[in-house]
């Protein structure tokens, strides 16, 4: 029988694999056989000519075991009817390596069909079935050889079970059936990685798989750099993104594990992303190089993939999305959070022939804006489009401005003092050149704060003298304003082609904001100018200078006092010295 088993092994194989084991235990009546330190072992020298020959695999295995149970099997209707039934196979302290070496002429048409394993054991069973195997406790390597390198990943331990084996004439074409299996379920109980580029490491708490149920749960799912964040930086030398990922569940639905395993293809019917957080972060102490972004928006790289992905519907379950900020300037880093976004993107797919019948992928998700307003957007992407074709449409309702006092004042050096926003809308399209749409924003008391250099005690104060002239020159306080006059923002936004796609879309919505908000161009500068050198507003020019005599016709004594020196000191309403409103006297919270 071992000379027997041994023979089958290597002629089922074309010699490829060598069967050894220290020694085997059988029992006939029971129907048991076990076989001690197993061994099977690929032979590379047969390998090598395979492959000279064309006919070399992608993978080979290389596996090891301590025990090989085999439970209640029929041998004498093995040896009369061909015919090989067992009830179990049992795998202890496995020990499994798998060896991935791509070659260009299994994915070309062979002038001759390829042996299945069916066709290697026919001659010795007409039909062999298994009910049950179990792997406990397997050491599992895969390594991956291309252009001279291995990569590869390590499990030290995971648990597969195998249910309903059947290897007979028709069971290759079962469709039920996944390598002639009704179902393996496999289970990861942790796992680390350490990706290639030498950033960034991934892992999770637990993976189960089940092919019966086409169902993938991980948990605890984890995408983060391998070091710190100034440690990213100073590699990288330049103002990339960094990202860091984390999500209790990542679930997949009806996965097709028959295209994921024979053609790297990506098929389900629900991937659900739950209870996560995505930080996305920036440091613009690093230069930025110019690369041009059009065309490689997310739709865009998603038809660029090499491999077919098809995803009906993605459920995003409550995760907070933040975009961290390093400022270049101040050295403090701000932050815009969108936090528990829930809702779905539909039809997430590269797949040409799909896209023909539904050519549009569709996100419709909700959110809280800095944990306070809440924002419900709609975006639509034409996959077909030459051009980059998308809408995005949504409402913002109440909350306070001063909310994003978290990414103005750090960045900016600028905080909103106070406001009431009411509510925001807007409906847009876009291409990848152009953003175009109406914008609406309701609001009252709005007011700025710009802000002094902070002291050695780590305090900051405000400009109150420039604010104040900011307030009542530069900016409305409110839409629609004191005489009931409401705007509607018309916003046609030029794209900067080294922006990318979520860049652009906040361009042209702030476009939006500053039309409603009666900021032309002319006076954003004005008050950039402002916030950034500390200057008087009235030293920007005439015209402020004008602005300001309005002000002081609404303020009354306050404002002019701040121009003029008393002509008398027992005149208790101060007049504009012409002499001196040209060199205003210098205020101590400029």
């Amino acid at each position: 029988m071992e000379i027997k088993l041994k023979e089958v092994v290597h002629n089922s194989t074309d010699g490829l694999y060598a069967l050894h084991f220290d020694d085997m235990d059988l029992n006939i009546a029971l129907g048991n056989v076990t076989l001690y330190n197993a061994e099977l072992r690929p032979d590379s020298a047969v390998y090598q000519k395979m492959i000279a020959t064309k006919d070399a695999p992608n993978n080979r295995y290389h596996i090891k075991l301590k025990k090989l149970k085999v439970r209640r099997f029929n041998l004498m209707d093995a040896l009369t009817n061909k015919k090989l039934d067992i009830k179990s196979i049992t795998f202890e302290d496995t020990q499994i390596h798998l060896m991935n070496e791509y070659h260009a002429f299994n994915d070309t048409v062979r002038t001759t069909p390829k042996k299945s394993l069916y066709e290697s054991v026919k001659d010795l069973f007409t039909s062999v079935n298994v009910t049950d195997i179990i792997v406990d406790n397997v050491k599992f390597k895969y390594s991956k050889y291309a252009d001279g390198k291995e990569t590869g990943i390590d499990l030290d331990k995971a648990t597969i079970k195998v249910h309903d084996v059947l290897l007979d004439e028709t069971s290759h074409q079962d469709s039920s059936r996944l390598f002639y299996t009704k179902m393996v379920d496999v289970f990861i109980p942790g796992f680390e990685y350490d990706l290639p580029d030498g950033y960034y490491k991934a892992k999770f708490k637990s993976l189960r798989i089940n092919t019966r149920d086409q169902n993938v749960l991980m948990t605890d799912v984890v995408y983060e750099p391998r070091m710190s964040k100034s440690s990213f930086y100073k590699q990288k030398k330049q103002n990339v993104t960094m990202a860091i990922l984390k999500f209790d569940t990542l679930r997949a639905e009806h996965l097709d594990f028959r295209q994921l395993i024979d053609n790297k293809n990506t098929i389900a019917s629900v991937v659900q992303l739950k209870n996560g957080t995505v930080d996305l972060f920036a440091d613009k102490r690093y230069p930025k190089y110019p690369i041009n972004k059009i065309g490689y928006s997310p739709h865009q790289k998603l038809l660029r993939m090499k491999s077919l992905l098809r995803l009906d519907t993605v459920l995003v379950d409550d995760v907070t999305v933040t975009y961290h900020e390093m400022s270049g300037k101040y050295f403090r880093e701000g932050s815009i959070s969108f936090n528990h976004v829930n809702g779905n993107i539909l039809n997430v797919t590269n797949d040409s022939v799909y896209l023909k019948k539904n050519k549009y992928m569709r996100a419709d998700l909700a959110a809280k804006v800095m944990n306070a307003g809440l924002l419900h957007a709609k975006l639509g992407f034409d996959m077909l489009s030459d051009n980059g074709t998308h809408t995005y449409s949504g409402t913002l309702g109440a909350m306070q401005a001063p909310a994003f006092n978290r990414i103005l004042r750090p960045l900016l050096n600028v905080e909103i003092a106070s406001g009431n926003i009411k509510k925001v809308a807007f409906n847009m399209q876009g291409t990848d050149h152009r953003n175009w749409g109406d914008f609406r924003f309701d609001y009252d008391d709005l007011k700025i704060n710009l802000l002094n250099k902070k002291n050695e005690d780590g305090e900051q104060s405000s400009k109150k003298v420039v604010s104040f002239l900011v307030n009542e020159l530069l900016i409305n306080d409110s839409n629609p304003d004191k005489k009931g006059v409401y705007t509607v923002a018309k916003v046609n936004y030029r794209r900067v082609p080294e922006h990318t796609f979520f860049k652009t879309m906040w361009q042209s919505l702030l476009d939006g904001i500053k039309q409603c908000a009666g900021i032309s161009k002319e006076r954003e500068a004005k008050l950039m100018g402002v916030a950034e050198t500390g200057k008087n507003i009235v030293e920007k020019g005439k015209d402020i200078v004008e602005g300001a005599k309005e002000v002081g016709k609404k303020a009354g004594n306050f404002i002019k006092g701040i121009f003029k020196k008393k002509e008398d000191d027992s005149d208790s309403t101060p007049q504009i010295d012409d002499k001196k409103k040209d060199t205003p006297k210098k205020d101590s919270d400029e």
